[in-house]
């Protein structure tokens, strides 16, 4: 079984960076996803640059988080700050019903394409900030570019109800949602994919634990793994970022567990990352 633990928001701060580097070369980690326009990104690929282990993908931003383009070039996605709207339904709602902030979106997703090329980094795969690309029209945006660019992999977050529950009953209302819309399009969006050389995981570990993929979560998970490939993907960062359910120390801790290192071990797991998925 092979196994992809990936750091997302790369590139966001400088503590998220170092806990990205850290968890790589002394914990579990094997990918991190990119984002391009974000304060610290060209700190962040320095480091990748310097660590040629670490696998680095994109991580789209379309909602809550910095465009390439100015402004100006996309006028019905951004605020006069250059920032997406953290709001992701109303997005959502604007993509499907505006041919004009369709167009823009598919221009920004472009240009981050092209910056993460300017970087040199080989593309691992990608995915989108708050899981914008599960919408079916940026879904749609987003496959042709990854497969133009040579991603290797999309991230389609099929997490696991049930075991979730049983674990953390907290937001039980909002996980059996998340399950139903999630699991609807994702099949909507594996349909999509047949003929094409993206790879895709049989299980994504995190969308019901965002923001606290505790030691004791990931063991269990990984105890119980059956299927013949995963990704978990977390959050780390070496001090907290005042987001509830964003980067945190905790996901940075448990890349670091030797527990977690010892049941990859004693159960033969392969750590992986998506360009590795069809070798072997």
């Amino acid at each position: 079984m092979k196994v992809i633990l990936n750091a997302d928001d790369f590139g966001r701060s400088a503590s998220i960076n170092a806990a990205v580097i850290r968890a790589h070369r002394e914990g579990v980690l094997t990918s991190a996803t990119l984002m391009v326009a974000a304060d610290a990104s060209e700190d962040a690929v320095a480091l990748a640059r310097q660590t040629p282990s670490l696998a680095v993908g994109l991580h789209v931003v379309a909602s809550g988080g910095q465009a390439v383009l100015p402004p100006g070039a996309i006028p019905h996605l951004l605020s006069p700050q250059g920032l997406f709207p953290d709001d992701g339904f109303a997005l959502g709602v604007r993509y499907a019903a505006s041919r004009a902030a369709l167009r823009e979106l598919a221009g920004e997703m472009q240009a981050q394409f092209e910056r993460f090329a300017g970087t040199g980094l080989d593309l691992s795969h990608v995915d989108c900030h708050q899981h914008m690309h599960i919408h079916p029209a940026v879904f749609d945006l987003l496959v042709p570019l990854a497969e133009q660019y040579g991603a290797r992999g999309i991230r389609l977050p099929r997490d696991e109800l049930w075991p979730a529950l049983r674990f953390d009953r907290r937001q039980a209302g909002t996980k059996v949602l998340w399950a139903i819309i999630f699991g609807i399009l994702c099949r909507r969006h594996l349909a999509r994919l047949r003929g094409s050389r993206l790879a895709v995981t049989d299980r994504v570990y995190g969308l019901m634990q965002t923001g606290r993929m505790s030691e004791s979560y990931v063991v269990e998970t990984l105890r119980r793994l059956s299927v013949r490939s995963a990704e978990l993907y977390f959050h780390p960062s070496t001090t907290p970022e005042q987001e509830r359910l964003g980067p945190n120390p905790g996901d940075l801790a448990t890349l670091l567990s030797p527990l977690v290192r010892q049941v990859i071990d004693e159960r033969g797991l392969e750590l992986a990352t998506y360009p590795s998925l069809g070798e072997g």
